[in-house]
């Protein structure tokens, strides 16, 4: 019987869809008499035919022009299974370039689907034939690499099946993919950012709150007017946001009832994947613990939570086990508390559970300004984790001193300091060319990677951290780094510029050089008030947070606000690859370079 269901398998795959046997469907998309319909479309590898092209999309009513693959958004789910050697036809029929990216693949660099560095694009009318031998299993993304197509919905899932036995033991598997939405053209979204950098920023602190009682309003006149001589708001968590977006699960709109079924007491996989452009979310299933296993592909070591932060570009995937016969709603909320995207786990179809209000914003505070661990200005919002006892590492620094003294201080002298401080460009590192593209600089940038990120670290409940995860099995490659280099994150948020140590990319831009296997510790230092995912590809970053020889592999970093965030890198992967925020209007707007790896002598 195991036997004829191989072959059975092994015939759809080379035909390259799922139209027959339900049963050998994912376990999500399958249809039986407890069931489930398959609202994503299932492709089988090791072939693959796709489409790229322009679609309606109605969401909560309201339909706009989207660029589909195959029709659908997300588009199709492709499954495929390690070691094979996979065959990608992809055809544009588009009126403008595109091309599909296979975020977090480890593949021939001419074949990573970045136009301008690693092959020229799909021209209309044209196709192009992606072929590679998968090295790897997990949760993976596809999207588009040219212009904003992103955000008008050209992305969808990845499950590559392990080669050997999954050491992760579940009944079912859901995949989530998260996105936000809007029927506003992504390129007038890009001018609105540069004629404005808050433009969309409607939560904004006003006279008229100060005087309310609204306690997301609690902070002084004073407080105020001194944010407004740093011409920043401590409110601008999110570039764009809920007052133009919304935030979708598996292309369905809040109010449209995802639903993925269980029977009780099943463990359900589900493998989330943050495809947003903009948005980072944070997750949570109201009344369900969570059992983390599988961070951007790779397995990690379980750690429970009840709430995790993701943000753009990453996946996870966790393991739940609801023993009761009831509905649960799914939860991915805003970093900025501007709404949030809503789906269901339900024992049968057409029951829905209570959906938690939006909870208080952040506010952003002194550690986000890299101002070492002082308190933030306001009680709440997104004040900095300390360092943890012993978690300190080499690629680590710790507090500079000086804690008295800033207690010693009040409020608005640190934040007078600050200001001073920011904007002196004799802060500034010689590596970091200070410019109108550079209004900061972190005087004091600390790793928070013990942080559980923006908004959560006042969570009564168990939030993941970076330093919660812990690889699965020994990293490969344990030699101590053989050089360090150090990376600033660097911008403008008044103007909307961003880069890379305040050079921002273009033909003249040095790229990163690194020598093939060369083993190299790179510090990440965000000198902004923003968080940026920072995305590197072809290879896994190892994060350094005090777990030597198992340190968690991830192809996206999120760094948070004037915070910085060390990895190791083995350079083993020849050629040219993208490195760069995936906030997508940041990267269009320059915190993009390229990454060398050469055979240097």
């Amino acid at each position: 019987m195991q036997t004829r269901r191989q072959f059975v398998k092994s015939t759809l795959s080379g035909l390259g869809s799922a139209v027959a046997m339900p049963s050998l469907l994912p376990a999500w998309a399958q249809t039986n008499n407890y069931g489930i319909t398959p609202d994503i479309a299932t492709l089988y590898g090791p072939n693959f035919d796709l489409t790229v092209g322009f679609s309606t999309h109605s969401v909560d009513g309201r339909t706009a022009r989207a660029i589909t693959v195959n029709g659908t958004l997300p588009a199709p789910l492709l499954r495929m299974r390690e070691g094979q050697s996979v065959n990608l036809v992809v055809r544009n029929e588009l009126d403008e370039d595109t091309s599909i990216h296979w975020h977090g693949f480890l593949l021939p660099f001419h074949m990573d689907g970045v136009p301008g560095v690693s092959f020229p694009g799909i021209k209309p009318g044209q196709t192009f034939n992606y072929k590679f031998r998968l090295r790897q299993s997990g949760t993976y993304w596809y999207h588009s690499h040219s212009g904003l197509q992103e955000q008008a919905g050209h992305y969808g899932p990845i499950i590559i099946d392990p080669s050997t036995r999954d050491p992760v033991r579940y009944d079912r598997e859901h995949v989530l993919v998260l996105s936000d939405w809007s029927t506003m053209r992504p390129e007038r979204i890009m001018r609105q950012l540069k004629q404005e950098g808050g433009h969309f920023n409607r939560n904004k602190l006003t006279l008229f709150g100060l005087m309310s009682g609204d306690p997301e309003q609690d902070m002084s006149l004073q407080e105020r007017l001194q944010w407004k001589k740093m011409r920043m708001d401590p409110t601008d968590i999110s570039d764009v946001n809920g007052s133009i977006y919304t935030f979708l699960i598996n292309g369905h709109g809040p109010h449209q009832n995802w639903t993925g079924l269980f029977r009780p007491g099943e463990r359900v996989r589900l493998r989330v994947i943050n495809a947003s452009a903009m948005t980072v979310f944070n997750f949570r299933i109201p009344g369900l613990s969570m059992q983390v296993v599988n961070a951007d592909g790779e397995n990690v070591r379980p750690v429970e939570v009840d709430e995790f932060q993701i943000t753009v570009a990453e996946t996870y995937d966790v393991v739940v086990q609801p023993e009761a016969s009831q509905a649960y709603s799914i939860i991915a909320e805003a970093v900025d508390r501007s709404g949030m995207g809503v789906a269901t786990l339900a024992p049968r179809p057409g029951l829905t559970a209570d959906v938690p209000p939006l909870r208080a914003r952040p506010l952003l505070g002194m550690a986000d300004m890299g101002m070492g661990d002082m308190q933030s200005m306001h009680g709440g919002g997104a004040r900095s984790g300390k360092m943890e006892p012993g978690m300190q590492d080499e690629g680590m620094t710790k507090h500079s001193g000086g804690d008295a003294k800033m207690a010693s201080m009040g409020e608005n002298s640190m934040m007078g300091m600050s200001i001073r401080e920011m904007r002196n460009p004799n802060y500034a590192p010689p590596d970091v060319h200070v410019g109108v593209g550079v209004d900061m600089i972190a005087k004091d940038p600390q790793d928070r990677t013990g942080h559980p990120g923006l908004g959560l670290d006042k969570a009564e409940h168990r939030c993941l951290t970076y330093r919660d995860l812990v690889a699965l099995k020994p990293n490969k490659d344990r030699r101590p780094p053989a050089r360090r280099m150090e990376i600033h994150l660097t911008g403008n948020m008044e103007r909307f510029m961003w880069s890379f140590d305040g050079k921002k990319f273009n033909s003249g831009v040095e790229p990163f050089r690194f020598a093939l296997n060369e083993r190299v510790r790179v510090t990440l230092v965000n000198d902004t008030m923003m968080q940026h995912p920072i995305h590197l590809h072809g290879h896994y970053m190892e994060l350094v947070t005090g777990h030597a020889g198992y340190q968690p592999l991830k192809h996206t970093i999120n760094v948070l606000p004037g915070s910085k965030v060390t990895f190791d890198l083995t350079a083993d992967n020849p050629g040219d690859w993208a490195f760069h925020c995936h906030l997508l209007y940041h990267m269009h707007a320059g915190m993009f370079n390229v990454v060398t790896v050469r055979p240097f002598n």
